[in-house]
């Protein structure tokens, strides 16, 4: 189930990005999906659902824009591999 959310902003902000009402709202859509992702709020799959990508794709993007899609830390691979 979709749900709408609407969004006030100064109209210039969009002619500043030269954006169409369309482009913007997909712009904000996966910007919004990135950040929750990146602040551990939404999975990538949810967040690739949010922003309207494939799961693959989404996961490439957080790649572009330096996204940590994992949060396995060195420390915590040591440990798990020293377990095996």
């Amino acid at each position: 189930m979709e749900e709408a959310l609407t969004i006030h902003f100064p109209g210039e902000i969009r002619q500043m990005l030269n954006r169409t009402p369309e482009e913007l709202s997909r712009d904000v859509r996966l910007y919004s999906a990135l950040m929750l992702f990146h602040l551990g709020k939404l999975s990538s799959g949810a967040a690739a659902e949010m922003a309207g990508l494939p799961r693959v794709m989404f996961l490439d993007l957080c790649a572009e824009y330096d996204i940590p899609v994992s949060r396995i830390t060195a420390d915590d691979l040591r440990r798990e591999l020293a377990g095996v």
